[in-house]
Order: C-alpha cells, then sequence, then structure tokens
C-alpha cells in the first residue's frame, strides 16, 4: 500500500503505508488512512515528528553500532538501511511550508 500526503504548500509526497504511518505516529496522529492535520495543529505536529525523530536516531545509530560489531563479512552485499530521519525529510519540508503558508495537511491511501 501506497499514501500520498497532501498540501496546497508543497508538491505531493508518496511513501510506503508502513514508512508513512509510522510517521503520521510520530506526529501524534492515530494511523488511520485518509486523515487530517488542521492549520492550527500543524506546528505541533511537526514538533512531536521531529521530538521522535531524536529517539528514533539513537535507536537506529545503536543497531547500527551493534550490526557493525557483530558483522565484518567483506562479501556482504545486503542494501544499507535507510533511516528514518531521511524518510521523513520531505514530509518535515512540507509541514515547514504547511506553516509558512498556514495550509492542512493531508493523508490518503493510493491502494
Amino acid at each position: 500500500m501506497l499514501i500520498t500526503f497532501h498540501s496546497k504548500a508543497s508538491a505531493n509526497i508518496t511513501m510506503f503505508g508502513h514508512v508513512a504511518k509510522q510517521l503520521i505516529h510520530m506526529m501524534g496522529y492515530c494511523e488511520n488512512v485518509p486523515g487530517i492535520i488542521d492549520v492550527d495543529d500543524v506546528p505541533k505536529a511537526l514538533e512531536n515528528l521531529q521530538k521522535s525523530l531524536v529517539v528514533t536516531k539513537a535507536q537506529e545509530d545503536a543497531q547500527q553500532a551493534a550490526e557493525t560489531e557483530k558483522d565484518d563479512d567483506p562479501w556482504d552485499d545486503s542494501e544499507p538501511d535507510i533511516s528514518m530521519l531521511t524518510r521523513a525529510r520531505p514530509l518535515i519540508e512540507m509541514l515547514e511550508a504547511a506553516i509558512e503558508e498556514e495550509c492542512t495537511v493531508m493523508w490518503e491511501s493510493d491502494s
């Protein structure tokens, strides 16, 4: 499933459902799809997301350090993990633009 975020302040953002739902939860919202963040609530959603990302980054760093210590296989060709902070960057920018232009942010399923 894909989830697309919409705001008049920026271009649409489409993400895999499991990632989008994590970010929605980090913003302090129920993971129900569709959903909306009212104009007055966008700053708090951004603040919640940024605080949650700090915690998640620390957890990802600890996990990566543990994996690096135990796995020194030079032939390992697995894909590197994409951090939640990297995945959240477009949504953070959308929220910042929505604050600036005083717009809502919505999301819906593209399935």
